[in-house]
């Protein structure tokens, strides 16, 4: 044992890690082989997950992780969340991974990080306890990643505010209970950076609704839609932090966000190569096995080294910002790095498993289908590039 180490610190299995995050990702690893592998086909075709699994998830503490013990959290740090986000990437069902995900870390986060203790208290409970799923509401068919361009308003009434508008490819927004809608509250000539506003959108508020569940190309068991509000009026208790300020509270979380979709690209693509490592050394032909064959023996390696080195990248920015570092740099890097490598891997998967990977119900087919929107959502790969390059 190392000098100056206890017990627990020299168990680990990287230096980033302590007892807790291992027993983390031993707990979510059984969760999603016990209670998601042998059910998730199901949840494909019928477009959602069963919110008596959500619940499930809740009473483990998964919802938790990073929220505040007082609410019934745990308290834990950014690799905590890394690591449920790559567990949860490994299950091989993308729309069952970014359900949770965006509930924890890209909606419900918002009302931790700038509601009042009062809104904490009605909300975060239920949150944490799955009773309450939740959706983020950034994305306008005109806005996309460049949050400028949002063009809902919200305009001052006695009590609230009265909504119009719409937000487009939102995770959780059919079957979730609450939206965090960033919304123009000023001039609409304004940069919305200066101009927006947070606000906590209830299911059955009038004038909120789904106008379409979204058909999409892969996380099929997740739910998409398109939300309406026409005259919706939300009260004053519902608005987070200050009016005007909602841009920043978005942006900062975004480095959050693009972390954990950086750790949920690792665990697909760990899982991806796993599937074809049992494929290739099984599969006949040519005399022998394809593993066998030096020329993917090697793409397999070079692909497995490359996916150790994106795990590392997010382990470090997941490290700087548990540490109150500036990472913003390293974030926009993994996001990048990571969104097009699992593209990259689930390519060379799917090649290697043949005619049987172009048949829709292997599990290669669906990852191959799922992780397309990695390089696309959270911040596509040419806007992070610039980002990274702003920082060089």
């Amino acid at each position: 044992m190392a000098d100056g180490m206890t017990p627990s610190e020299d168990q680990t299995s990287s230096p980033y890690f302590k007892l807790e995050h291992e027993m983390l990702r031993d707990q979510v690893a059984r969760f999603v082989r016990e209670e998601v592998k042998p059910h998730a086909d199901k949840w494909e075709v019928e477009g959602k997950i069963p919110r008596e699994v959500l619940k499930k998830m809740g009473d483990n503490g998964f919802f938790g992780i990073h929220f505040p013990e007082e609410y019934g959290g745990s308290g834990l740090d950014t690799i905590a969340t890394a690591i449920f986000a790559e567990e949860l990437g490994k299950s091989t069902f993308g729309g069952f991974a970014i359900t949770p995900l965006v509930h924890t870390d890209m909606s419900s986060v918002h009302i931790n990080n700038a509601g009042n203790d009062e809104q904490k208290q009605r909300f975060l409970p239920e949150v944490i306890a799955g009773t309450k799923i939740g959706a983020i509401g950034l994305t306008e068919p005109g806005a996309g990643s460049d949050l400028q361009g949002i063009r809902t308003t919200a305009k001052k009434a006695d009590g609230g505010w009265i909504l119009n508008g719409s937000k487009l490819f939102i995770t959780n927004g059919v079957y979730g209970d609450f939206v965090c809608a960033l919304v123009r509250t000023g001039d609409k000539e304004e940069k919305a950076s200066r101009a927006a506003t947070m606000f906590i959108v209830e299911k059955g508020m009038e004038g909120f609704k789904v106008a379409q569940k979204l058909d999409k190309m892969g996380w099929r068991c997740s739910d998409t839609a398109e939300l309406v509000f026409e005259d919706c009026f939300v009260p004053d208790e519902n608005v987070i932090g200050e009016p005007g300020r909602g841009f920043y509270a978005a942006m900062k979380n975004l480095q959050n966000e693009r972390i954990v979709i950086g750790a949920m690209c690792m665990g697909e693509a760990q899982a991806a190569i796993e599937l074809t490592l049992d494929w290739v050394k099984g599969r006949k032909a040519f005399g022998g096995v394809l593993w066998d064959k030096q020329a993917i023996r090697q793409r397999l390696a070079m692909q497995a080294a490359k996916v150790e080195a994106g795990r590392q990248l997010v382990y470090r920015a997941a490290w700087m910002d548990s540490q109150g570092m500036d990472c913003g740099k390293e974030v926009s890097m993994l996001k990048a790095y990571c969104g097009e490598l699992v593209n990259e891997v689930l390519y060379d998967c799917l090649q290697f498993h043949g005619g049987s990977g172009y048949i829709e119900e292997t599990p290669i087919n669906r990852m191959y289908r799922d992780v397309r929107v990695q390089s696309i959502g959270g911040g596509a790969t040419e806007v992070m590039l610039e980002e990274v390059a702003k920082r060089l």
